[in-house]
């Protein structure tokens, strides 16, 4: 699950550790992901530890008993942190997150690594991990066991659910990015 609406997420800045609550429609939309989840049971719940994933993990109804984990912090954007990316590119034309490594952030090795400690902890069972866009963009791309950067594929909308699985022994999508 990505978390609800930012008013950053809204505008396009990039946002790894600036902590910034949910907005109003941000916690609708948090709780439409627990009316769209209906109580499932998880064999264990992650979350980022940054505010506006647990709050979205609490008011879907999953915070009691989650554990937090600074593997799904959103990527650190380094220098471009509150940045657009065409604010960016100004000074750097052409740049994305998926082609370019934030100065003084991390690269996307470093962001796969974090994503496949993630999916290497998890015990067997249907597991809940509450995140960020391209964090989870990153975890996909790595459950699927392609290149972390074909996560820029993987369009992943605020407030939404995401299902990885299994067709019989291949890793898949099931579902992407499903909102209310």
């Amino acid at each position: 699950m990505r978390h609800g609406e930012t008013a950053w997420s809204l505008s396009g800045q990039h946002t790894s550790s600036t902590d910034l609550p949910l907005t109003a429609e941000g916690e609708r939309r948090a709780a439409a992901v627990g009316k769209m989840l209906a109580g499932k049971k998880f064999a264990a719940v992650y979350t980022s530890p940054l505010k506006r994933a647990v709050d979205t993990c609490r008011i879907a109804g999953y915070g009691q008993g989650a554990i937090l984990t600074d593997d799904l912090r959103e990527w650190n954007y380094g220098s471009y942190e509150g940045l657009t990316t065409a604010q960016i590119q100004e000074t750097a034309p052409a740049w994305t997150i998926w082609n370019g490594t934030p100065p003084g952030g991390e690269s996307i090795e470093q962001v796969a690594e974090r994503a496949q400690r993630v999916i290497e902890a998890a015990p067997d069972g249907v597991v809940a991990i509450f995140g960020h866009g391209h964090m989870l963009r990153v975890l996909a791309a790595c459950w699927l066991e392609v290149d972390p950067a074909m996560g820029r594929c993987f369009a992943l909308s605020t407030g939404s659910i995401s299902v990885l699985g299994h067709e019989k022994e291949t890793r898949v999508l099931q579902c992407w990015n499903q909102t209310s």
